[in-house]
């Protein structure tokens, strides 16, 4: 997808009522399926990061609208859940958003659509307290209509492929609507579990990706390697594998079965969690593997530990992994994809069908979550998610990856996965990310993603990031879009300034706004960057500055010129303010 417009009706967060930002503009429509990232840059609390949230929110919204499942006490109900999810009732309440999609999404919903080329124009309306309307703008180039409201199964057709969210920090605004999915995802599998019905992946398509999906990021990208990854992992950070890793599942939490109506029966038999992921028997007598077979299939060795288990009907399943070429080639066997497109689409559609694998395990450690506070979450709007969902220790979490040790150039024995640094984690967490969605139209939602870096890896960040989405022929014609948010002048270097988004928030009556930069940021350098767009003048800090600040004043009371020079010379270290400030004193030496 490609982001045209956004437009709020209703302040939300600290954006007032009319905010309106242009992304692509009408004379670069052409550039739709170009790679060019959005990076929003401002001051800590310009507002930059609640467009973020803005559009998470409301790809939320429209996710459950449109959702064949959702929980029981989800919806409003005027007696027994009067703070329940309404379509009429969003937050933002009232907005625009218009977005190119790919018209092959439309192709098995609109039949009229098949050979077509061009994107499809979508825009969703929202008036307050009133459903979404979903409309195709440019329906009169496919079909008929000048203008075609979608229904239910069309609109799910022009939604992203994903949604992917990432905070370096603690963005609990940006996070919240993925956490809400996240439940209902898990509120899913435990309704297809009790009733018994099939269950292949989650739903819902958002994603968001904090640390416990690091390990599992690196797994599948070294089970599925390919020039992509090796030009990202190993050139930039010396990754050149995985050695082996153990992945252990808690086969032992039991759930209370469901009446036909859905809620809990407590005179039926209760059901194990992660029975649905196991395999089945099926008429013939033929074993069809699940989830959890595979992995065993995959694993060098596995074992059943019930010493944890008094009752002797739980155990956990310990599976290791030593990773060689028959792992990979079992991997393969189990999990691997074939589009018929190239052997690089292959592995990196393999690589994220073993990811989404993972996913569905690691759901299941929400399992501890109580009913009571799920339906807070649900109804929140601002609810601090990691105050209010207690994790799993460890031992009580139902999935956890285990002994993740890297193959690392000058690294002798073992490099566990926990023993990166932050900076290492992020970058490969987030590239990582992208690498996983490369052939996905997804929306990217970056916050922050390059906090923890060094200078040389902030200063490559976006090549890198264009090495992740541009790493094969298939992905140029992949229509996504990425948002990221930055105080980092070597990222806007990376950017031109049609996409970058510069915000300012108004000391005195708090209103946020933004421009475009009047100058090329296009390789503009980093002084250059931190003054028109940061304001801050000085390349030096705070503490240094109050030194030369100092020696000025002495300067002014005619204090002994060579002395000052000696001094500064003596305290401070090379830059542009003391190259200016000796060249002061020396004019006032000689009596200029």
């Amino acid at each position: 997808m490609k982001l045209i417009r956004l437009k709020l009706d209703v302040p939300f967060r600290s954006l007032p009522a009319g905010f309106e930002i242009d992304f692509l503009r009408e004379w670069d429509f052409d550039r739709c399926f170009e790679f060019h990232p959005y990076c929003f840059a401002g001051r800590n609390g310009s507002g930059k990061s609640n467009v973020l949230e803005a559009l998470a929110a409301i790809f939320y919204h429209i996710e459950c609208i449109h959702l064949d499942y959702r929980p029981e006490g989800f919806e409003y109900d005027e007696q027994t859940n009067s703070k329940g999810f309404q379509a009429e009732i969003c937050t933002p309440d009232a907005f625009e958003l218009e977005y190119f999609i790919p018209i092959s999404f439309l192709n098995q919903v609109a039949p009229n659509t098949q050979g077509k080329a061009g994107p499809c124009r979508i825009r969703i309306v929202k008036n307050a307290k009133s459903k979404p309307e979903v409309l195709w703008l440019n329906a009169k180039e496919f079909e008929e209509d000048e203008y075609k409201g979608l229904v239910r199964n069309e609109v799910k057709s022009v939604l992203p492929r994903f949604i992917l969210g990432y905070s370096s920090g603690h963005n609990e605004i940006l996070s919240l609507p993925f956490f809400k999915m996240r439940f209902i995802h898990f509120d899913e599998y435990r309704f297809k579990l009790i009733l018994g019905d099939h269950y292949g992946q989650p739903e819902g398509r958002m994603v968001y990706l904090d640390e416990q999906y690091s390990q599992a990021i690196l797994i599948c990208h070294f089970l599925f390697p390919s020039e992509a990854i090796w030009r990202v992992f190993e050139e930039k950070v010396g990754l050149k594998g995985i050695q082996r890793f153990r992945i252990i599942i808690r086969r032992h939490h039991r759930l209370k079965s469901l009446s036909s109506t859905g809620s809990e029966d407590a005179s039926s038999s209760p059901v194990e969690l992660t029975s649905k992921l196991a395999g089945y028997y099926d008429e013939n007598n033929q074993l069809q593997p699940g989830l959890i077979d595979k992995l065993t299939k995959c694993a060098t060795a596995n074992y059943e530990d019930h010493s944890p288990y008094e009752d002797g009907e739980g155990f956990d399943l310990y599976l290791d992994y030593w990773v060689n070429d028959a792992t990979k080639r079992a991997f393969q066997v189990h999990f691997g994809e074939a589009s018929g497109e190239s052997p690089e689409v292959d592995k990196a559609k393999s690589a994220l069908n073993l990811f989404q694998a993972f996913q569905t395990l690691l759901t299941l450690n929400n399992y501890s979550v109580d009913k009571t506070t799920k339906t807070e979450l649900y109804q929140s709007g601002s609810l601090y998610v990691n105050e209010t969902i207690s994790t799993p220790a460890s031992h009580e979490r139902i999935t956890r990856f285990k002994e993740g040790e890297l193959i690392k150039a000058g690294v002798n024995g073992p490099l566990y996965v926990k023993a990166l640094s932050d900076g290492e984690h992020q970058f490969l967490h987030t590239i990582g990310l992208c690498l996983l969605y490369r052939h996905e139209s997804a929306l990217f939602l970056l916050d922050e993603p390059e906090t923890h870096l060094n200078p040389d890896w902030r200063a490559s960040y976006i090549s890198t990031l264009r090495a992740a989405l541009e790493a094969d022929a298939a992905t140029k014609n992949v229509m996504r879009e990425v948002l990221l948010t930055s105080h980092s002048p070597f990222v806007i270097s990376d950017c031109r300034k049609e996409n970058v988004i510069v915000f300012t928030k108004n000391p005195e009556n708090q209103t946020v706004t933004w421009q475009r930069p009047t100058f090329e940021t296009f390789g503009a350098s980093a002084n250059a960057i931190t003054i028109k767009v940061f304001g801050q003048i000085e390349t030096i800090g705070d503490y240094a500055m109050s030194k030369l600040d100092a020696l000025r004043k002495r300067l002014e009371a005619d204090d002994d010129p060579d002395l000052i020079i000696r001094e500064a010379g003596k305290e401070l270290g090379d830059s542009v303010e003391k190259v200016l400030f000796v060249n002061q004193v020396l004019k006032k030496k000689e009596g200029k």
